[in-house]
């Protein structure tokens, strides 16, 4: 059975920082509890499309591991919702996550969708900082004057390898594209009665990493914004009924941005809209994707 690219439904991530609404992204969240990320390629999103409508991604990746990825969907794609600050956290890397019996690490990155003025991320330590310091300051409560706060706006791609400490404020909407991993350990979270983690935190953690904003490059009929060891992202701005050739070198997804884009296959369409997210198996080594008013959207490849 050939597999056509196919629709995920998102999946919605309770958060003690998210919001109640995440409109104008999503109408219904199903739950009211507050929701911090819209799981675009988790494991529990369900297919909403073609055969394998209503089944759950993680047994499609398993069955269909030759096209996407080897068992497990490389890529962890998600849109972040703050409404509060993220505690402040860092995640291994493949080495070390392996240690510790996972498959990889987490190595990620951020492309900023919505941005209120002044808005603010941290990516690393400041100069200087030593384990000990940071080991005090999450005792005495000022491990937030440690970061480097760096200012974001729309547009705005950011690079978090693995080992950076970091911190999302409120204020803005993200794109995130990961490896699939899961692993983060919470080092301070501003009085929060959640469990730290700070020891093993501190074990993984370096003083000094390649984290910030990473400039976009122009190609052709598309930009680059950010091509690293583990994803490659890029965006595709539509004009009304021109079809843009979009190839894929490996598993990757189409993710919605603005308008309604069709996601074209011999004898096959999946409608795409904002928020969502279209899985291109690996053997499809090229899409055809149009939109009737315009639109954009990011194509991410593992």
């Amino acid at each position: 059975m050939s597999l056509a690219p196919f629709l995920l439904k998102p999946w919605f991530s309770d958060r003690v920082w998210g919001r109640k609404s995440l409109k104008p992204w999503y109408d219904e969240t199903g739950t009211t509890e507050l929701v911090g990320e819209a799981w675009l390629t988790g494991p529990e999103c369900v297919v909403e499309t073609g055969e394998l409508e209503g089944r759950a991604f993680k047994d499609v990746a398993k069955e269909f591991a030759s096209g996407l990825g080897g068992g497990e969907f490389p890529l962890l794609v998600k849109i972040l919702f703050p409404n509060e600050k993220l505690s402040v956290q860092v995640h291994p890397d493949d080495a070390q996550a392996q240690a510790m019996g996972q498959a990889r690490g987490k190595t990620e990155c951020w492309y900023v969708l919505e941005a209120e003025p002044g808005a603010t991320v941290a990516l690393g330590l400041k100069d200087g900082v030593t384990p000990d310091a940071v080991r005090a300051s999450v005792a005495d409560g000022s491990m937030e004057s440690l970061l480097e706060w760096v200012r974001v706006s729309v547009g705005d791609m950011i690079f978090v390898d693995a080992g950076t400490v970091h911190a999302i404020g409120p204020g803005v909407v993200l794109l995130e594209t990961q490896q699939t991993c899961d692993v983060t350990f919470r080092m301070y979270d501003y009085g929060r009665p959640r469990e730290l983690h700070v020891e093993r935190g501190l074990a993984v953690m370096k003083l000094k990493t390649r984290a910030g904003k990473v400039a976009p490059r122009e190609m052709d009929g598309f930009t680059r914004l950010i091509e690293e060891q583990y994803f490659t992202v890029d965006l595709f701005e539509l004009e009304a009924m021109e079809p843009a050739h979009v190839a894929m070198t490996g598993p990757g997804c189409l993710v919605g941005l603005e308008g309604t884009v069709v996601v074209i296959t011999p004898g096959d369409e999946v409608e795409l809209l904002p928020g969502q997210a279209v899985v291109v198996p690996a053997e499809w080594g090229e899409v055809i994707v149009e939109a009737e008013a315009g639109g954009a959207f990011v194509r991410c490849v593992g």
